[in-house]
């Protein structure tokens, strides 16, 4: 089967780790290899995979690895590698958890700050290698602002679901990832509600995205209150991602 790579984001709190992690965990059932990428610095896509606190405060994010980041960019000072190849290195930073294979990338830094060029030439080159070069399943956990994909690495992904709650903020907060993702040319953008009580809740988040809303996700008791997600979540979970293989089926075959 032809992998798939999707970019998760919305406002913080709206669900966009769980929905990941949720993803990551159905295609893992039925893919031989899937990369779990998080992308968010404030996200904990490790803890919703099932790790202990205590084994997530382990893996350390690529962006620490100073010494390998060295190594592979070449050069010293200002000088290195604009476009590293990655593609033979790319799995030595992933920490394995049976067929997923999870990256921790770390926060890209700002201009201004030392030496923040090559930690985030090697980041962008990584995105690259799991997003142009790997025919494999990848499950981003982005932020709000999207600030891992660039014009260039948005070509490879395939797919953009931005999760709002059926709320204004959450709402306003999704229209401007959905037009971030559009400037960039990400070439499918869906939404998905979350934390969904009422018919009228779900009508609110169709009617402010007309004919971008794929899926309605119910508010779950059990992830609220920090559990696993219940039954009926991870249900209309499954009957996204079999929206989102059956439409890139359909535009494969034109």
């Amino acid at each position: 089967m032809r992998g798939i790579k999707i970019a998760v984001s919305g406002k913080g709190g709206a669900g966009k780790t769980t929905l990941s992690a949720a993803l990551i965990r159905a295609y893992a059932a039925t893919y031989r290899r899937v990369y779990a990428v998080d992308a968010d610095p404030d996200a904990s896509l490790a803890l919703a995979l099932g790790l202990s606190p205590e084994e997530a405060a382990e893996i350390r994010p690529v962006i620490e690895f100073k010494d390998r980041i060295r190594e592979v960019m070449g050069g010293e000072g200002e000088f290195f590698r604009l476009n590293p190849e990655l593609g033979k290195v790319l799995d030595d930073f992933c920490y394995r958890l049976g067929n997923i294979l999870f990256i921790r990338m770390g926060e890209l830094k700002r201009a201004g700050t030392s030496c923040y060029c090559r930690e985030n030439a090697f980041l962008n080159a990584l995105v690259s290698a799991l997003l142009l070069e790997r025919d494999e399943v990848v499950v981003m956990d982005m932020p709000a602002g999207i600030e891992h994909l660039s014009r260039g690495t948005a070509r490879g992904v395939d797919v953009m679901v931005v999760v709002t709650e059926p709320t204004e903020r959450s709402i306003h907060t999704a229209r401007l990832v959905e037009k971030l993702a559009a400037e960039i040319g990400v070439p499918w953008i869906i939404v998905v509600g979350n934390k969904v009580r009422t018919p009228d809740e779900a009508a609110k988040v169709t009617g402010a995205f007309p004919g971008k809303v794929k899926g309605i996700l119910p508010f779950d008791e059990m992830t609220y209150q920090g559990g696993e997600p219940g039954g009926e979540f991870l249900t209309a979970v499954t009957k996204l991602k079999d929206v989102l293989e059956g439409e890139r089926k359909d535009d494969d075959q034109h």
